[in-house]
């Protein structure tokens, strides 16, 4: 006695294809939001040498977007164009092995400032170097969303 597919499609959070851009712009812009602010509060009380070490941790960030993250967000951007389905999954913006990625990530760096492991400037160190390339991606993912959104909205014009 299995279910019907069409019971978890009446349960399924689909939204339309064109906003899951969107989406993932905003969970982007949260992620890389929370690790800059909390990067930089714990620097702003806890650093003699504020600026140079912001100015490192951001330069990095920009090195590792540029080497990493920006084909991790291109890689994401063109997966979500080419979803077949015209309302997809809410949470279809990320793969099962990038839930998976960012469920460790987030495991190792709440277990990192818990357990006092390592010290909290180092690790606000390492959020405004992670929080930086998530940042851009979310700027990249925004673009690209405004684009498609722009490019549907004159598709139904011009019919």
């Amino acid at each position: 006695m299995g279910f019907d597919h069409s019971f978890f499609q009446t349960f399924k959070p689909g939204i339309p294809k064109k906003y899951l851009l969107l989406v993932a712009a905003l969970v982007w812009t949260f992620a890389g939001g929370m690790l800059l602010y909390r990067g930089f509060s714990i620097l702003k009380f806890n650093s003699l040498q504020i600026e140079f070490e912001e100015t490192g941790c951001l330069i990095a960030g920009i090195v590792f977007y540029r080497f990493m993250f920006s084909a991790i967000s291109l890689k994401h951007i063109n997966r979500i164009l080419q979803i077949q389905i015209e309302r997809p999954c809410f949470f279809s913006f990320f793969n099962w092995r990038s839930y998976i990625m960012m469920t460790v990530m987030m495991t190792v760096g709440i277990t990192l400032r818990l357990s006092g492991i390592v010290p909290i400037t180092w690790l606000s160190l390492f959020y405004i170097s992670m929080g930086t390339p998530l940042f851009i991606s979310a700027v990249r993912f925004y673009i690209y969303a405004i684009k498609n959104i722009l490019q549907n909205r004159n598709q139904l014009t011009s019919l």
